[in-house]
């Protein structure tokens, strides 16, 4: 483990450190969520920031491994600041917002707090186009030595995540993820995705997490390229169905319905 942890810092120190620092302020509200009883839409206040500190570990952790590929430094070092500066902003107004028993997102109840998601929402945007272009880098780029399967796998992982990212837009012009209801009804344990109506969350879940999946896919299980450009459609398909489902205002688990 110490080793790919070395691994990993030598080729992105930067996410390596920052992602580093997210995992550590997951853990810190997984505690917090022990000894607070304050809630936000009916659950613990801290649960929210812990699923964004743990997600944005992830993320850092897994472009670290993926921008070494590219060989533009210059490139490389301007992305990972931004994802730095955007994801600190994220944290920071998700986490104070929470120790208020705020929400964060889609909270428009005074100037501050419009003010705060709006910002959050430019912050967030900069940093999704940037990864677009990112995924275009690699499109057009051939790394020495990476398996055509393992790139495949980059590819359209990026271009899923970047395209399921922007379908947060739709959350935030409804000011709301759950589709039929108001938000904070019953929902599955962990994630809290609602279990009697639509949740634009899901599918941004599956298809911000394709970044993971299918280069993982391409790595360990493809034998060709056109294996894994055939799973990832079929993935964006079944993601794409998950998108139309919730907005037919119908729960992940339709046999749910509380």
């Amino acid at each position: 483990m110490n080793t790919l942890l070395q691994a990993l810092k030598g080729r992105n120190a930067i996410l390596y450190w920052f992602g580093l620092i997210c995992l550590i302020g997951g853990l810190v509200c997984i505690g917090l969520s022990f000894v607070t009883t304050r809630q936000v839409l009916g659950i613990n206040a801290f649960i929210k920031p812990t699923k964004f500190c743990v997600s944005i570990w992830i993320f850092c952790w897994t472009m670290a491994c993926f921008l070494y590929l590219l060989n533009r430094p210059r490139t490389v070092a301007v992305y990972s600041w931004m994802v730095v500066v955007v994801m600190t902003i994220e944290l920071a107004v998700i986490i104070g917002q929470a120790a208020q028993g705020k929400l964060s997102h889609f909270n428009v109840t005074s100037i501050v707090d419009g003010v705060l998601f709006s910002f959050m929402g430019i912050a967030i945007t900069t940093f999704t186009a940037w990864t677009g272009y990112i995924g275009y880098l690699f499109f057009i780029t051939k790394p020495t030595g990476v398996p055509a399967t393992y790139l495949w796998g980059i590819r359209f992982g990026i271009l899923l995540f970047v395209i399921f990212a922007f379908e947060g837009g739709m959350m935030a012009s409804r000011l709301a993820h759950t589709v039929g209801a108001p938000d904070g009804g019953p929902g599955l344990p962990g994630v809290n995705w609602s279990t009697g109506y639509g949740d634009l969350r899901v599918a941004h879940f599956f298809g911000m997490h394709a970044l993971q999946l299918l280069p993982l896919y391409g790595y360990f299980l493809a034998k060709q390229p056109r294996q894994v450009v055939v799973v990832s459609i079929a993935y964006g398909v079944v993601i794409s169905a998950l998108l139309v489902q919730a907005l037919w205002a119908k729960p992940l688990l339709l046999g749910l319905h509380f």
